[in-house]
């Protein structure tokens, strides 16, 4: 299996301070600040891209659950809302709501129920996000 790896570079203090974060592949190398995740402001966040590895992993992993049990989808589109709250002082992820839809020909409701449930305590980023071992090496220059 592979090995994933993101990267990101923050300049400054907290509030007035910038950075960027990038995927390893060169896919995506976006600016962030303190204003794109606390406010509105513009570039990404940490959340964001929490929330679209949980809706890119669990929209395959539907497929490849659907597809087991006999009911191969057509389409698959899922949108992952990562809730960035202040908790005992500090911030918090305190929930992420999935939302999926899918196109899938002769499975019923029950079924497609039961398939997008399993998906949801298997696929491996709802796993993490459920908690993991983080692992910290940390050198100060």
């Amino acid at each position: 299996m592979a090995t994933r790896t993101g990267s990101a570079v923050w300049e400054g203090t907290l509030k007035q301070g910038s950075g960027t974060m990038k995927l390893g592949s060169g896919a995506f190398d976006g600016p962030y600040s303190f204003s794109s995740r606390f406010e509105e402001g513009k570039g990404t966040n940490p959340e964001e891209l929490i929330a679209a590895a949980e809706a890119g992993c669990y929209s395959m992993a539907l497929s490849a659950n659907l597809e087991k049990a006999g009911h191969p989808a057509k389409r698959i589109n899922t949108t992952a809302t990562v809730k960035l709250e202040m908790v005992g002082g500090g911030p918090k992820i305190t929930t992420i709501d999935v939302k999926t839809e899918a196109e899938v020909p002769g499975i019923d409701e029950t079924k497609f129920r039961e398939q997008a449930e399993h998906t949801k305590k298997t696929c491996p980023v709802s796993v993490v996000l459920a908690g993991a071992q983080i692992n910290l090496e940390a050198k100060l220059l």
